[in-house]
């Protein structure tokens, strides 16, 4: 059975974010992860991950002005500068945190502007893979679906995997999302098989909706299997929306747990 780490900008919402790791740490957990806490002081943030025994295992970069639209800076010509600066702000957090990676978003593109962002997005990814090898850090990109976020750059496995490619840095993998794979192209047994050793994390979510990974059309007790035999040894984020409290929701652990425990 993988092994899980709480996505604290999706669950226990229901309490302030400097509070969600306390929290994730009574159900269980020993891992953490979140997108954005740069609101807070990374001081505060690390006393609290080391006062609930948990390690953290992935921040995203900043993502730009999210109020105005953006949802990453990556592949955004012209902002080049800016995207810089929020790289040395992720990377700083890392450090602080002992956080082995972070997600560059690649952010929202018109389809007019595509080819000229895939250049864009190659090269600052270039830029920050320098930068973060130079600190032990890993840096990921993840396809996310158009239906989540319309006009995303990055969609499909393959496409991320080519950028990978493309860029050439040991220090880049890919970020799986199950949830959001499943949406965009699906045939999720094989795409593990095939890009598992350039995967460097993967989420789940049950599809559709979002919620706790048992609800919906993915099998993830068949995925779970696939990526304990297939010898995948880094952490699985829970990233999904509870349907009701994230602790009532939990049930699906411990009954996939109880399942393996008596085989």
């Amino acid at each position: 059975m993988p092994r899980f780490s709480a996505n604290l900008s999706f669950l226990y919402t229901e309490l302030p974010f400097l509070e969600r790791f306390a929290a994730a740490a009574r159900d269980g957990f020993r891992a953490a992860e979140f997108a954005f806490g740069y609101e807070h002081p990374v001081s505060d943030i690390a006393a609290r991950l080391a006062a609930a025994g948990l390690v953290q295992v992935l921040i995203n970069a900043p993502p730009g002005d999210a109020e105005a639209g953006d949802r990453g800076l990556g592949a955004l010509s012209g902002r080049e500068a800016e995207f810089a600066e929020s790289v040395v702000t992720a990377l700083a957090y890392a450090e602080a945190l002992r956080c082995p990676r972070v997600h560059v978003m690649a952010g929202v593109v018109s389809e007019d502007r595509r080819a000229r962002a895939r250049a864009t997005f190659v090269a600052n990814l270039r830029l920050a893979a320098r930068e973060a090898g130079a600190r032990g850090i890993a840096l990921t990109i993840e396809p996310i679906n158009p239906r989540d976020i319309p006009g995303y750059f990055l969609n499909t496995q393959a496409e991320a995997h080519a950028i990978r490619e493309e860029v050439g840095a040991d220090n880049l993998s890919v970020q799986m999302d199950l949830y959001h794979a499943q949406i965009v192209e699906g045939n999720l047994s094989e795409k593990i098989r095939r890009w598992l050793p350039h995967i460097g994390h993967v989420q789940i979510a049950g599809v559709p909706g979002r919620h706790e990974p048992d609800v919906g059309e993915i099998n993830y007790r068949h995925l779970f299997a696939l990526l304990d035999e297939l010898g995948y040894a880094g952490w699985v984020g829970c990233e999904y929306r509870p349907r009701a409290g994230t602790s009532a929701g939990l049930e699906w652990i411990r009954t996939f747990m109880a399942t393996e425990e008596g085989r």
